[in-house]
């Protein structure tokens, strides 16, 4: 069953493999939307999401396009929201509930399930701040993928990687159909 997903990506080494992740959910017929972070569009340029997605890319708060006010308007379409990669800026705004970009402000008016997978150094994961966010936003509700150890833009080998596409996919699938069950009545713990 094909459902709406906004997938927000942020400003990482690991933005390229949000490319896959788009490819891979339109393949399987998805209606993908890609909100892209300014620092997101350093590492890689929107024409690449464009293309994937096969749909509009969504840059700015006040982009010039048919639906108004649009951080409002992308959500009520949504079926799950997938920030990935998420940074430790990303994951510290909403947490603060700071909504200063499309991408934060389309975060804070969805009821729609979020799906975070961090990326970032490991000395940034690890930072107490940066775990205070994430306990406080899965105490919240969001849902957390990863990330993986592995080898980082450092060059270093730490906790922080982004997690593997498959289980990402994966994750987004086991939420979507946890999503059709509780719109079919039976109630599944969120």
């Amino acid at each position: 069953m094909p459902h709406n997903i906004i997938l927000g990506v942020t400003g990482s080494i690991a933005a390229y493999k949000a490319a896959e992740i788009a490819s891979k959910l339109n393949a399987i017929g998805h209606d993908v939307t890609v909100i892209m972070t300014a620092s997101a569009q350093q590492f890689i340029n929107p024409l690449t999401f464009r293309t994937l997605s096969k749909n509009q890319i969504i840059t700015h708060l006040f982009e010039d396009i048919a639906y108004d006010p649009l951080h409002v308007s992308l959500v009520d379409k949504a079926d799950l929201v997938i920030i990935a990669p998420a940074t430790a800026n990303i994951i510290g705004k909403i947490a603060s509930g700071i909504a200063d970009d499309i991408l934060t402000c389309t975060i804070m008016a969805t009821k729609s399930p979020v799906l975070i997978a961090p990326a970032m150094d490991d000395r940034m994961y690890t930072n107490p701040l940066v775990q205070e966010n994430i306990k406080k936003l899965k105490g919240l509700g969001y849902k957390f993928i990863g990330p993986e150890k592995g080898r980082l833009a450092s060059g270093r080998i730490g906790l922080g990687r982004l997690a593997a596409i498959e289980l990402i996919l994966k994750a987004i699938e086991k939420e979507l159909g946890t999503k059709v069950k509780r719109l079919k009545g039976k109630k599944v713990k969120r």
